[in-house]
């Protein structure tokens, strides 16, 4: 199952695709989508929507997972975060990808074992359970979450499979 990660922000988007088979994973690509400050919110959301379709119409993932946001101190910021966000789900969604959501710390507990690690440990897991994973952090942020889904999609086969499901 190829499995698209996303790390939602207005300035830089991550995203990171992988391929999930069985409890084999394999990197496939990440990058990061970068809005100018300079222009208006409206072009800004335009471009991050433009951006994100693009990728996944070029690596055609199965299912889309975007990490949670958390309310930061500021509310413009949590605001714009919140759109670029909606932003994030709604490309995915709009081209008939399910989407899934995981909170920041469940992120992390998939990845370190910890839902408390540092950014720092988070990377380096990706690098070693991803080889050729970029290293930009809101690229590995992004691969994070995609092997997050990946994990519980398997769980939730494995038990499908073992009350007599066909999942």
């Amino acid at each position: 199952m190829r499995l698209i990660g996303l790390d939602p922000g207005l300035r830089h988007t991550g995203w990171g695709v992988i391929d999930a088979m069985g409890n084999r994973l394999r990197h496939v690509a990440d990058g990061v989508i970068r809005t100018r400050d300079a222009l208006p919110l409206a072009e800004r959301l335009s471009m991050l929507y433009r951006e994100l379709v693009a990728v996944i119409e070029r690596f055609a993932p199965e299912a889309a997972a975007v990490e949670e946001t958390f309310v930061n101190k500021n509310p413009a910021s949590t605001l714009r975060l919140g759109m670029a966000r909606g932003v994030v789900l709604l490309a995915p969604a709009a081209l008939g990808l399910p989407v899934f959501e995981y909170a920041t710390n469940l992120v992390k507990k998939s990845t370190v074992g910890t839902g408390h690690a540092e950014k720092a440990q988070v990377q380096m897991m990706i690098g070693r359970l991803l080889p050729g994973a970029g290293s930009a952090e809101d690229a590995c942020d992004a691969l994070a979450v995609a092997l997050c889904h990946a994990h519980h999609a398997a769980s939730a086969r494995a038990v499908a499979l073992a009350a007599g499901g066909t999942r």
